[in-house]
């Protein structure tokens, strides 16, 4: 077989990168769109990460954030994006390159990003910290729905069927963001779940 020199591989997955980079800066100039709201996951010793000690220590591999109804000064630059949020009322600003990124969700649409060989994330994937969950692959059938907001408006925290698991809590301060509860998902939906596997040549 004869060898790729030109690496599509890595072409594709800089190409979809871009896409994460698009809907982020799309969503700190406008906000984010109707029900759209974004989990997002990455390596948090992945260079460039830049986090509190206590949250490095709490997930020491990998971390999944929530950007829905409150998150604030979202800014986004070629190599990464910068967000404010909050953990258990106490803020917290995160940075996080693109090269980071391990996965990207969005439960609204039934649409996900995988991302893989992150620098600084051998063992991540494989092995992922208890309090932190792993979001579904393409192998997974049906995807997991968050939980709504309760009356008070705080959201909850995000469990998987089937996981004994949580993710970061996640309640950032108010942001001028419009605030609608999440639709249920159509009937039938088929996933969208993209990974490099697919562009790769089949030995």
């Amino acid at each position: 077989m004869s060898t790729d020199l030109i690496r599509y591989d890595l072409r594709v997955q800089e190409a979809l990168r871009g896409v994460v980079r698009r809907v982020l800066t799309d969503a700190a100039r406008d906000g984010i769109s109707g029900e759209h709201h974004f989990y997002i996951s990455f390596a948090t010793q992945a260079e460039g990460v830049r986090l509190s000690s206590r949250l490095r220590q709490q997930y020491p591999e990998r971390m999944t954030i929530v950007l829905q109804h409150q998150f604030w000064d979202l800014t986004v630059s070629e190599d990464g994006f910068e967000v404010g949020l909050s953990f258990k009322n106490i803020p917290e600003r995160l940075y996080v390159p693109f090269e980071a990124l391990m996965e990207f969700y969005d439960p609204s649409v039934q649409f996900g990003l995988k991302f893989e060989n992150v620098e600084g994330a051998e063992g991540a994937e494989s092995e992922p910290s208890k309090s932190e969950p792993k979001l579904p692959a393409a192998s997974v059938p049906s995807l997991p729905k968050p939980k709504l907001a309760d009356k008070r408006g705080d959201p909850e925290k995000v469990k998987p069927r089937g996981s004994g698991s949580e993710p970061a809590e996640i309640r950032p301060r108010p942001r001028a963001v419009k605030t609608e509860e999440q639709a249920p998902t159509p009937a039938g939906g088929g996933d969208k779940i993209v990974s490099i596997d697919s562009f790769r040549k089949k030995p």
